[in-house]
């Protein structure tokens, strides 16, 4: 097996809670952008920009998120309330945007799916650098409040989290479906 498919064979999602310091350096960061980046893109649109989370910004973001968590569920004890304000505690959080927007020749859907697959690169990138990582999105990424607070217009939505950190070992891998149970053949 070549190095490729050993990696995508045993790259995993690390709980954010796992993901400690160091994250990755402003160089690595800038290389997991620009590796996300290499995605299908039909039109060459780019429908999709990033946003990160590292350092105090982590802290602030977590504020937004929690006071948000408050109005949503006035009856929230504070512990509650305090565990949604430590929803960006890995080193790095990059939000990935989906800038879908109506066009002439390339579907809203494939714009989307592009964002999507920014979102996988990423995680791939990371793993190959060496950093646990996982794709979340969670209630804050559809309310319209926080995401106004983290700079998206009317128009943008979050299509991914990707929070990013070294983990202390690798979690065990979850079961997958079964290849017979979600393949068909055309009849030919």
């Amino acid at each position: 097996m070549n190095e490729t498919l050993a990696l995508l064979s045993s790259r995993r999602s690390v709980p954010p809670v796992a993901l400690a310091a160091p994250g990755p350096d402003a160089s690595q960061i800038e290389t997991l952008l620009s590796l996300a980046s290499r995605v299908p893109d039909h039109g060459k649109l780019a429908p999709w920009r990033f946003i990160i989370f590292e350092g105090a910004a982590r802290a602030r973001a977590g504020d937004i998120i929690a006071e948000a968590f408050a109005k949503l569920e006035p009856d929230a004890g504070a512990t509650r309330i305090d565990a949604e304000r430590k929803r960006f505690m890995a080193p790095l959080v990059v939000a990935v945007v989906s800038r879908a927007a109506p066009h002439a020749k390339i579907p809203l859907w494939e714009q989307e799916l592009s964002a999507g697959a920014v979102c996988m690169n990423m995680l791939i990138a990371a793993s190959a650098m060496g950093f646990g990582a996982t794709w979340l999105t969670q209630w804050y990424a559809y309310d319209r409040s926080v995401l106004a607070q983290f700079g998206l217009s009317d128009q943008e939505k979050i299509a991914g989290f990707i929070h990013v950190g070294h983990s202390a070992s690798v979690p065990e891998d979850r079961p997958r479906p079964a290849l017979e149970q979600i393949v068909s053949r055309f009849p030919g």
